[in-house]
């Protein structure tokens, strides 16, 4: 999948005459060789950790000053914090990655939202051209992901994906769509969010693998995975008309409802998932 996106991302932009970013590309490349790695031999937390935030800050600390989301923040503050905002989101990317078919379901509408964004003049060129080459390659991996899986992302597939869908989001950001660089990625964020914190709270070794995750507890709660995949689906159709809506209206009020109605709808369907289906 991260080959097929960076050959065609490359390929189209080539032939668009628009540059992708030569520390973005060296950057997937080397967040998918550390997942890589980790996937033939599981690396120390820590190594792991510094090897993704070299990856990730290659892509914060070389875009331009000009680029910023609350100017009135100190400069290097505002990029510290997006670099634990990024290794964070590549990570949760990955955790998020337990039950067949739960990337496509996240990655296609949200990339496909990210290119009609790209359209409407909300994301350069290049970002759009990674998104659109990362829709089709996810579209290409789904049949060989659906249940029963003959084929799986691991570290070395879930990394650069959440590396390249937050150099999209974060490149939304900059043109002043929090909002939307925010409601695209809902529920990653809030399962991921909510899981790590619950765990923190009951001392549990976090860093590990588990099955804390809301969307895991819907399997174990009776829901079978095509229907999960079903409502996340859903989900994320519903986040991504929300972060458009967002984009076109450019009303505060229209947009403080749009992330009300976003976190009701995220906050449905993982309470839903916490339910027993079984009497």
């Amino acid at each position: 999948m991260i080959a097929a996106t960076l050959i065609v991302a490359l390929a189209w932009s080539a032939w668009a005459r628009v540059v992708i970013a030569p520390t973005l590309v060296a950057a997937t490349v080397l967040i998918a060789l550390v997942g890589f790695a980790d996937d033939i031999k599981s690396l120390p937390v820590l190594l792991r950790l510094a090897l993704q935030a070299m990856a990730v800050g290659a892509v914060v600390f070389t875009a331009p000053e000009t680029s910023r989301i609350l100017p009135e923040f100190p400069f290097v503050l505002e990029r510290g914090l997006i670099l634990l905002a990024g290794v964070w989101f590549v990570n949760l990317v990955n955790f998020m990655d337990g039950i067949d078919l739960m990337t496509v379901a996240e990655v296609v509408p949200v990339s496909a939202a990210l290119v009609l964004l790209g359209w409407l003049g909300e994301l350069s060129w290049p970002a759009a051209l990674i998104a659109a080459a990362l829709c089709g390659a996810t579209l290409g991996f789904a049949p060989f992901n659906r249940p029963v899986a003959m084929v799986f992302l691991g570290d070395v597939g879930s990394l650069p994906i959440g590396l390249l869908l937050g150099s999209c989001l974060l490149e939304l950001a900059w043109h002043s769509q929090l909002a939307a660089a925010l409601l695209l990625p809902a529920y990653y964020l809030v399962d991921t969010t909510l899981t790590l914190m619950r765990r923190i709270f009951r001392r549990e070794p976090f860093w590990t693998a588990h099955r804390m995750h809301f969307y895991q507890l819907a399997t174990d709660n009776g829901f079978t995975v095509t229907r999960v995949i079903g409502e996340v689906f859903a989900l994320n159709l519903v986040l991504a008309l929300l972060a458009i809506i967002t984009v076109c209206t450019a009303s505060l009020t229209i947009t403080a409802l749009a992330l009300l109605m976003g976190a009701i709808a995220v906050s449905v369907v993982l309470w839903r998932f916490s339910l027993s289906q079984t009497s």
